[in-house]
């Protein structure tokens, strides 16, 4: 019989493979095994696409041109969404050497 591993196991699965990708060698220690009750969120693999889009940040480099309120409506308009903004400098980065 297959049985699914639990949420507190996808989690340490999910932590490890982090911890993989930066190489760091450590031993995780759990102090206490719990569950994670799923009504407070997901494995982010487990994560529904509809939650990173509602609750979600989308990093955005954007190029010169476009206003930040125009990169906006393209953004509400493509995935969709009502409410959308922006946030950070919208000055351009610097050029040339300072002192």
């Amino acid at each position: 019989m297959f049985v699914l591993p639990s949420l507190a196991q996808k989690g340490m699965e999910f932590i490890r493979s982090i911890d993989s990708f930066c190489k760091k060698r450590e031993e995780l220690v759990e102090k206490i095994p719990e569950e994670t009750n799923p009504d407070y969120g997901y494995i982010p693999y487990d994560r529904p696409l509809n939650k990173y889009i509602n609750y979600g940040i989308i990093n955005l480099d954007k190029p010169p041109g476009p206003t930040s309120h125009q990169v906006v409506a393209w953004i509400k308009e493509m995935i969709g969404v009502q409410k959308a903004g922006h946030a950070g400098t919208l000055e351009r980065l610097p050029h040339g050497n300072a002192g």
